[in-house]
């Protein structure tokens, strides 16, 4: 089998050629024969001016490359697209596919034995890995590591679960305009992912559990010292991979390894995009994962991890106690310690070396945990026949049964334009409504779901109510909002017929959510729907790619020509 240079050689029809071509122009940057004889390992730089997340990118790949250098190998770092979550328009859940398919295609264009792939922000690791897992060369992820806490008048303050917390207040009138501007420049104090278990954290912590990350990476502070030797050592085994032409991720990632990414994603509180990206990794391999079999889990899996928002403490706080490690140590017999990972190592072996921290409280026990149920329930119903997610362990107790009148905004930017009207028509007892939010209908099914409390009723008090739609949430927002709703309403999903007026029916525990109106008006409504059409922003380019492949919710939202099978 060929390896290094001589791996996928440019086609101009002489095989020989093509490698003395090749050599020729890789010595014009200064390599030797001896560096250019070893097996490669390719890095993906995802640093950009753009992503404040990935700020510490060019350390990480110095500590990299080091790491391959001292194990005998040759590192090579191409760049792929980077995707910032607050600064991609219209939603960085748009341009994921985009980003997976640049990194997929430049590791199978471009010679290596094995790549590591470097993710942070919300949707950068689900696209790397999507990537890697479609590739199949041997590969090692890094996670940039969550930021370091912020203050702000004795209390400690998380991206971006208090940028929420602290917003509403000044929607409110709680605080003015100089206390929001003081605390905007105190919430973000380094670069890094939200230290909350935001996306980014949910999804470290997943890829960390699937065996393809090293211990530890998902939690280590993305300034401090440790998280540099944690990408030396990932760069060491890389090379180490590169050498033995394995594990690939299809060596890895197999029903058991989901499994306990699916307890892990319940246990730590998760965001509920991470249950899209995990859906959507899954799809590129012969798996699946289970709506029902998850939601199981979520009754039988307690959040351990005490960490906002479904808890009170940071990501640094979870790395001091133990991390991923101790948290699988707790979880048991939960979790398939026989699993492997890119070390070499098991679970088993993982979780035996897990630290032991007096006195942490971060990292609960299992007869002590955060809530007794997982983070996440799925929901069914006349309103969701495929399904739709709640994050309950971040919802009100006194709301998970609710039956409220419905006040639907057709769009965002209906929300926008509506929403703090004093003249709308809205109690607290209300349940908002926002459609045509979904992957087709936004596009990108932006993180909308977190629909803002009129301001109205902010004013007078009220902290939360029961709002639904097709749209995502941040996995740092907290309250009992109902996302995913699949189909959505955009490709005629029954939100497309819900009125102002109607009764909605929450009931978490029975796990359903129903538009209280009979089938005879709902088939009428359905009826009078306009037909589809292929909306102006679909007509060219990746729009209309998007547009015309994308999946629901369930499926991951990934292209259906990406997944394993491909496009029927």
């Amino acid at each position: 089998m060929a390896e290094g240079l001589r791996k996928g050689l440019t086609s101009y029809g002489d095989a020989g050629f093509s490698l003395f071509l090749r050599k020729a122009f890789i010595k014009a940057m200064g390599y030797s024969d001896d560096a250019l004889d070893r097996p490669i390992v390719g890095i993906t730089n995802t640093y950009s001016d753009y992503n404040p997340c990935h700020g510490n990118v060019p350390q990480i790949l110095e500590a990299v490359k080091r790491g391959v250098m001292l194990s005998g190998a040759m590192p090579f770092v191409f760049p792929t697209i980077s995707i910032a979550e607050s600064f991609a328009h219209p939603t960085s859940m748009y341009l994921r596919n985009l980003m997976a398919m640049d990194t997929e295609e430049m590791i199978r264009a471009q010679p290596m034995d094995a790549v590591v792939v470097i993710g942070g922000c919300d949707k950068t690791l689900p696209a790397q890995i999507m990537a890697a897992v479609s590739a199949d060369l041997p590969t090692v992820v890094i996670p940039v590591g969550p930021m370091v806490v912020g203050h702000h008048k004795g209390e400690v303050l998380g991206a971006c679960t208090d940028c929420r917390r602290l917003w509403g207040k000044y929607r409110a009138g709680e605080i003015d305009d100089n206390e929001i501007e003081a605390v905007n420049g105190r919430l973000a104090p380094s670069v890094g992912t939200c230290m909350v278990m935001g996306t980014a954290s949910t999804m470290a912590c997943v890829t960390e559990a699937l065996g393809l990350s090293l211990p530890m990476s998902a939690t280590i502070p993305a300034p401090h010292a440790e998280r540099f030797r944690s990408a030396e050592a990932s760069g060491r085994v890389a090379a180490a991979m590169a050498k033995a032409k394995g594990p690939k991720p299809s060596e890895i990632l197999n029903p058991a390894s989901f499994r306990n990414a699916q307890v892990v994603l319940q246990a730590i509180g998760g965001s509920t995009n991470g249950l899209i990206h995990l859906t959507a990794i899954a799809h590129r391999t012969p798996h699946r994962i289970d709506l029902e079999a998850f939601d199981q889990l979520g009754r039988e899996v307690p959040v351990l991890v005490d960490l906002k928002p479904s808890g009170e403490h940071y990501m640094e706080h979870f790395h001091h106690a133990g991390g991923v490690p101790k948290l699988m140590a707790q979880l048991g017999d939960l979790i398939d310690l026989d699993a492997k990972t890119i070390t070499g190592q098991t679970l088993r072996e993982v979780v035996a070396a897990a630290e032991e921290v007096p006195g942490q409280d971060a990292i609960r026990s299992r007869d002590d945990p955060i809530k007794a149920e997982g983070a996440m329930a799925i929901l069914h119903g006349n309103l969701a026949p495929r399904g739709a997610v709640i994050k309950q362990s971040a919802a009100s107790p006194k709301l998970l049964q609710h039956t409220g009148r419905a006040v639907v905004f057709e769009s965002v930017e209906d929300m926008t334009r509506r929403v703090d009207d004093p003249e709308l028509d809205v109690t607290a007892d209300d349940v908002l409504v926002l459609r045509n939010a979904g992957p087709k209908g936004a596009p990108g099914m932006p993180e909308a779901g977190y629909l803002p409390i009129p301001r109205k009723l902010a004013r007078a008090g009220v902290k939360d109510m029961v709002r639904i739609s097709d749209a995502r949430m941040s996995g740092t927002a907290f309250g009992t909002i109902v996302l995913h709703i699949t189909p959505e309403s955009a490709v005629g999903g029954p939100l497309a017929l819900v009125q102002s007026g109607d009764m909605i029916r929450l009931d978490v525990a029975k796990r359903r959510i129903d538009l209280l109106v009979d089938e005879a008006e709902l088939q009428k409504r359905s009826a009078a729907l306009p037909p589809r059409a292929t909306p102006d922003w679909a007509k060219r380019g990746y729009a209309h790619l998007f547009n015309e492949t994308i999946l629901q919710a369930d499926e991951g939202c990934d292209f259906d020509f990406m997944q394993v099978g491909g496009k029927e």
